[in-house]
């Protein structure tokens, strides 16, 4: 069963091979920590801005999926902004918090930075399902299976062990126990769970090595994952845009290396 809802499956962007998107966005990644600067990230949000509509995201899945990159963005903005390298004209000034020209415009880079790099993070694990996503990576990516499908299984767990905390909370609840001391009903409802996911992953384990998991020979797959054209374009065009904005910002002299 898929975990993408059908109408982000039916978007143009689900539809691309999971292993193309994660190298667009492995690449977007790496190459925005090389720099901050306003050019290239800025250059870089512009484009999943114009890509969100072919996601299948309505408002209400975006802005939820996306709030805590927003707030994280904004926090690192203004920290930057109140603390950031003094350069320039002084806008404000309050004993050691001081608001410059060169850390506004230090603090704009960072925002767009972390949003340049969570937001295609973001379009990628919420247009892709997992089962989709280990496919590619063991037979395209060529990753361990034993590695690929442990990371599945633990994945599709997720989801269980929420269904868990919830179950314990009622139940506690049922018993008068959960009333009070939240950080004590905290710790003790943790271990709780923690408990039943170790027996969850030993009966899980047992069932897969007794369906052959790891197994020396090699394994066959229920379906194949192929890089088709489109997806090919996919990376180019990803490969392109990160590569047009380092170069527009080298170009315009606002290229800042990190490192």
């Amino acid at each position: 069963m898929s975990l993408v809802v059908p109408e982000i499956r039916r978007s143009w962007i689900a539809r691309v091979n999971p292993l193309a998107k994660l190298v667009v966005a492995l690449c977007v990644g790496v190459t925005l920590v090389l720099s901050i600067d306003v050019v290239s990230a800025g250059i870089v949000v512009a484009v999943v801005v114009l890509l969100l509509p072919f996601a299948g995201l309505s408002a209400r899945q975006l802005a939820v999926r996306t709030s805590p990159i927003l707030v994280s963005a904004v926090l690192a903005g203004i920290a930057t902004a109140l603390y950031g390298v003094d350069a320039g004209r002084v806008f404000a000034s309050l004993g050691p918090v001081t608001i410059t020209e060169g850390s506004l415009g230090l603090a704009v880079a960072i925002l767009l930075r972390v949003l340049a790099v969570g937001v295609p993070a973001v379009l990628l694990f919420a247009t892709t399902d997992p089962t989709d996503l280990a496919d590619s990576l063991a037979q395209l990516a060529k990753l361990p299976a034993r590695f690929v499908l442990g990371a599945l299984a633990a994945l599709r767990l997720v989801g269980l062990l929420l269904e868990d905390w919830e179950a314990l909370g009622l139940a506690r609840r049922a018993r008068g126990v959960a009333d009070r001391h939240g950080i004590r009903r905290f710790l003790v409802q943790a271990g709780t769970l923690l408990v039943f996911a170790v027996r969850r992953g030993g009966k899980l384990a047992t069932a897969m090595e007794a369906r052959g998991f790891g197994g020396a020979t090699r394994r066959s797959w229920a379906r194949r994952s192929v890089l088709r054209p489109r997806d090919v374009l996919f990376m180019l065009v990803g490969v392109g845009v990160v590569a047009a904005a380092v170069t527009t910002a080298v170009l315009l002299g606002s290229w800042r290396w990190v490192l």
